[in-house]
């Protein structure tokens, strides 16, 4: 895992990824309960809403745009296929049928006939529909779509060297589908897939040093729809693709999912940055590779594994299911991005984009990741929840994922330039923080930047600049970050992030340190300039409602009306200078408003209830000069200790600071302590190392917890 982001990237697709080796968390974890059949509930919910959308002739009409919308109608006839296929919905079978008339009648009229020209997303789709479907269709009837579906893939997508980007995945899984179901030669699908993975496939993905997907349609590369060609490859795997790359394909796309846990935030977001950033669908994609790496995991032997990746789906699976609305006439549809803004109003989407096609994608998605999940094991804490890792993105993402103990901070070390599908999706700065069993809409879950304005909003750097005050995200065009982490375990990290103009362009440099903990994370702003600057604190302030935000002496917050989840933005200083006096900018899931901070410090504290109020961590924070503490916990140079853990890198470690060690180990090893009442109840180290807690001598195994 690299953690300095000017190691070039190239060829890292062969390098062992390590991953997340330890077991405990810093707060207490349970398993989510959710059972496959969640999955077909919120299915039907949208299936039956979808069918009102359907007209006499079996396409379903987008509620907004008054006509058929990409791929909606084949989606809508696999989701309703497997509705059912398993016994549920009988009634969406009519409808199920008369999608897949129409879909496969347009399929047979060839590009011109289907829907944006998009016949690559009809292929997989319509394929698992005919299977589900022929039984029940009657052979006369299902004949008639084979033969509709046979039609040479030429005719259905815009081309052979034409729509190189995700497209072109969801062509090579999608054909090798069809030949699965005899609806294309197998030696010519396979050819096909050969040939595009080795001439514009490969190097997107294997020559990327997590072996994510780059879909080369925005600069940063776009975090969201990186899912839709790295999941695409995985399915085509999944399927029993046989051809000489298989073996190539499979060990990219499993270390780039593997890599993908690490950026998944602890509520279950997928990650942020690029065109259709915070969509509801990303994380339906995300939830689809998980569940596929879950049940190879589980195939493996690696029951630890498996129980990560289908945590891991339980997550994004959580965080669909808050976006499914209730209200009349939109109940069981899904808003299409992560906010509440009347679908017409657009927010957050790119003009490709429209409301049916993205719940319809959120439909298919969920189906599919049901037919996936054919074996029920335990979940297990997953590397998002656990922490311990500052994983950076390929310099083409420009991105950076810090975690300690569950806590996340996002940040982006470069920001849109140049305008993709007519905005800008990614700011320069710090862009998320997050933590598990919190909302993380409220950290916020992304940056802002307004190309009308040129005003930009994340957490980072502001100077007075010409008479005005200037934010780093105004400004990607003159600035960069480059990251450094210089110590990382699971419940501490201390890392930093220079900013610095661009060659050739003129600015000061800053210097933000940060202490990220399960608490919180400590942020210090430091420039040897002299000039005035201050902080910006992004603070989410409507998202299709108005939240409640307090801003004004030490401390801006906010929360929801009806949530006690709170975000709060402490200033450590005795003379903070908070001021709120800017317009809001509106991000891709809610308006924005950059407050500004004259202290260079600052105590990041997401809250939930029971803990300690803001006011009283201000009050009790104190900095030394290894460290600091607060009524929530203390961190001494490589330790820390909390409520509910401690630990770090030492030796020993004194938990009630009475001076006596309650945890000593005979060499100096990395180590957790899981907290209950103040009494150890089990502990872990890196390495094979002897401890003695309390009155009990133990003998550890690296990376093996011990329950005491």
């Amino acid at each position: 895992m690299r953690t300095s982001a000017d190691v070039g990237s190239g060829a890292a697709e062969t390098a062992a990824f390590p991953g997340v080796k330890w077991h405990l968390t810093a707060r207490p974890w349970q398993p989510s309960g959710i059972e496959p059949s969640a999955y077909l509930e919120t299915v039907e919910r949208v299936c039956r809403f979808t069918a009102g959308m359907q007209d006499a002739c079996g396409a379903i009409i987008d509620p907004i745009l008054g006509r058929e919308h990409r791929y909606s109608t084949a989606y809508f006839a696999f989701a309703a296929a497997t509705l059912v296929s398993r016994g549920r919905a009988e009634d969406l079978l009519q409808p199920a049928m008369q999608a897949m008339e129409h879909a496969t009648a347009c399929v047979a009229g060839g590009a011109d006939a289907i829907p944006d020209r998009l016949g690559e997303f009809f292929l997989a789709p319509l394929a698992g529909a005919l299977s589900l479907l022929a039984p029940r269709a009657g052979e006369a009837r299902a004949s008639v779509w084979r033969q509709r579906l046979c039609v040479p893939l030429l005719s259905i997508i815009d081309g052979e060297h034409l729509q190189l980007d995700h497209r072109r995945t969801c062509a090579m899984r999608g054909e090798w589908l069809r030949s699965t179901a005899g609806l294309a030669h197998r030696d010519r699908a396979r050819d096909f897939i050969e040939r595009h993975w080795l001439e514009d496939q490969r190097e997107r993905i294997v020559n990327d040093c997590l072996n994510l997907y780059q879909d080369h349609s925005t600069d940063p590369e776009s975090h969201a729809v990186e899912a839709v060609g790295r999941v695409n490859l995985l399915a085509l795997v999944e399927a029993g693709f046989d051809g000489k790359s298989g073996a190539e394909m499979r060990r990219a796309v499993e270390r780039g999912t593997a890599a993908s846990l690490l950026l998944q935030d602890p509520s279950g977001q997928c990650p942020p940055n690029g065109r259709t950033c915070d969509h509801v669908v990303n994380d339906a994609l995300h939830q689809l590779g998980f569940e596929m790496m879950a049940e190879r995991e589980h195939a493996r032997g690696n029951a630890w594994s498996a129980g990560q990746y289908r945590r891991a789906a339980m997550l994004s699976f959580r965080s669909i299911a808050r976006w499914q609305r209730d209200e009349s006439p939109w109940a069981g549809s899904f808003y299409a991005s992560n906010h509440r803004f009347d679908p017409g109003h657009r927010a957050g989407m790119e003009p490709i984009g429209n409301y049916g096609n993205c719940y319809g994608a959120v439909m298919c998605h969920l189906a599919e990741s049901y037919l996936v999940r054919r074996h029920e094991f335990p979940e297990t804490p997953s590397p998002t929840e656990i922490g311990g890792y500052a994983a950076v993105a390929d310099p083409r993402f420009a991105s950076v994922f810090v975690n300690a103990g569950g806590m996340q901070m996002v940040i982006n070390l470069r920001g849109d330039v140049a305008a993709t599908s007519g905005a800008d999706w990614m700011a320069l700065g710090a862009v998320r923080f997050s933590r598990p069993e919190w909302d993380s809409r409220l950290g916020p879950s992304d940056g802002a930047r307004d190309r009308a304005s040129g005003g930009g909003a994340s957490f980072g750097p502001t100077w007075m600049e010409g008479g005005r005050w200037v934010r780093l995200a105004d400004i990607p065009g003159r600035y960069q970050g480059r990251f450094e982490a210089s110590f990382v375990h699971p419940l501490l990290v201390r890392c930093a992030v220079e900013y610095a103009p661009l060659p050739g362009k003129q600015g000061p440099t800053f210097r933000h340190h940060f202490v990220i903990t399960p608490d919180g994370i400590l942020a210090t702003l430091e420039s040897a300039a002299r000039i005035q600057y201050a902080v910006t604190f992004p603070m989410l302030e409507h998202d299709g409602g108005p939240l409640r935000s307090r801003v004004g002496g030490y401390i801006a917050s906010v929360r929801y009306p009806d949530g006690t989840d709170e975000q709060n933005f402490i200033s450590l200083a005795s003379n903070p200078g908070i001021a709120a006096d800017e317009d809001p900018l509106r991000s891709s899931y809610g308006w924005l408003r950059p407050v500004r901070s004259r202290s260079n410090i600052t105590f990041i504290y997401p809250r939930v209830t029971g803990d300690p109020p803001a006011e009283a961590v201000r009050v009790s924070f104190r900095q030394t000069a290894q460290g600091f503490s607060s009524v929530l916990g203390r961190v001494n140079g490589s330790l820390y200790v909390g409520r509910t853990s401690a630990g770090g890198k030492g030796k020993s470690i004194d938990i009630d600071g009475d001076g006596r060690p309650e945890a000593t180990f005979t060499s100096i090893c990395g180590f957790i302590l899981q907290i209950e009442n103040g009494v150890i109840r089990s502990v872990e180290a890196d390495r094979a190392v002897g401890a003695t807690i309390g009155n009990r001598r133990l003998s550890l195994e690296p990376y093996h917890p011990e329950l005491l």
